[in-house]
């Protein structure tokens, strides 16, 4: 299991004013609870938590979170974002148990290619585009493959088709439509008429203003 060790600072300030400064600062603030411990308020380092949820596992990325000179094993929870410079703003950390499962969301990604689907002209409609699991924090998959190979047009592939691996636990319904094949999109008769339309309208026009 890959862990990535982040310090967090406690002794934060409470309250808005508290929280502006600190975040000018370059510190996320957040909040440590759960596995039997007490909740604490803590600040970690804004780009230090940026490069420790850069790798493959994003937020299910375990982090060993140093909290004075306690090491406690740690998921990224409730992540928030401001609105519009969308840097984070707030973080709770998970504290786990390496030996018992926690749920995560995974995000789900095609592979193959749907050669039925494409080589006919059509599209491949992703509708899952992340899905809910139980696994050991080390077992967490960076993301779940969904194989489109033997779609066609016509034809969905469910959640039940998603590659589960070992240790892993699908939560979402497997009956939930993931992928679809989409036929190739014709010209409708409405739209000819409405080309029909402008065609005639734009004639009139010519005509009118030939004989003004």
């Amino acid at each position: 299991m890959s862990v990535t060790t982040l310090t967090a600072h406690t002794g934060r300030e409470i309250g808005s004013a508290a929280t502006r400064r600190l975040r000018g600062e370059g510190k996320i603030p957040g909040v440590v609870y759960g596995h039997g411990i007490d909740p604490v308020s803590v600040a970690v380092v804004a780009r230090e938590f940026q490069i420790a949820m850069s790798g493959d596992g994003g937020l299910n990325t375990v982090l060993t979170l140093d909290v004075d000179g306690t090491k406690h094993l740690t998921l990224a929870r409730d992540v928030q974002h401001h609105p519009v410079r969308n840097v984070v703003t707030h973080v709770d950390f998970l504290v786990v148990d390496a030996d018992q499962q926690v749920g995560a969301e995974v995000p789900v990604s095609l592979v193959g290619e749907a050669t039925e689907v494409t080589g006919r002209g059509g599209i491949v409609d992703q509708l899952v585009f992340s899905v809910q699991v139980k696994a050991k924090p080390g077992a967490i998959p960076s993301t779940m493959e969904l194989d489109i190979t033997s779609l066609t047009i016509g034809a969905s592939l469910h959640v039940s088709d998603i590659t589960v691996p070992d240790g892993v636990e699908l939560e979402t319904e497997g009956t939930v439509l993931a992928a679809t094949g989409l036929a190739p999109r014709v010209k409708g008769e409405d739209e000819d008429e409405a080309g029909e339309g402008a065609e005639g309208a734009s004639a009139g026009d010519a005509s009118g203003d030939a004989e003004g």
